[in-house]
């Protein structure tokens, strides 16, 4: 199969700058998959899994804090506060963050802007323990095409 080059960019560094055959990601409008040669697309990414296949058969899977993807006839760039390899997830860091927003969402009842930033932080923290695969609820890999 084609690839095409995939960048991931995270405020801190390149997560990842080389070739796939094919990403899959989670949009506010569903699930998109991107192979080489697909059209001009930007989209807005929801905080979730990126799954990206390689031409040597692997897929490596990454737990992303929503921003946003735009292919171009160059390249493909996934722009994203936050990204990790799921076997690089510290699970354990992850279920603490997941219970201090938990106790976060029920201490700020009545104040809707804190209740927001620990109902993100859950979200994250959810994320990272299905992609990483210590939630009861995995995250299923898309087919490749």
């Amino acid at each position: 199969m084609k690839t095409f080059r995939l960048q991931i960019i995270t405020p801190d560094k390149i997560f990842y700058d080389g070739d796939a055959v094919q990403l899959t990601a989670r949009t506010t409008e569903g699930d998109v998959g991107i192979l080489a040669g697909h059209t001009r697309y930007a989209a807005i990414l929801k905080t979730g899994a990126l799954y990206v296949y390689f031409e040597n058969g692997e897929t490596r899977t990454a737990a992303v804090a929503g921003g946003a993807l735009k292919v171009s006839d160059e390249k493909t760039t996934v722009i994203t506060t936050a990204a990790e390899w799921a076997e690089e997830i510290d699970a354990d860091w992850a279920e603490r963050s997941r219970q201090d927003a938990l106790a976060k969402i029920a201490a700020s009842q009545n104040m809707p802007d804190r209740q927001e930033r620990a109902n993100l932080k859950l979200q994250r923290a959810l994320n990272r323990l299905r992609v990483s695969g210590k939630d009861p609820r995995p995250v299923q890999t898309p087919k490749k095409k």
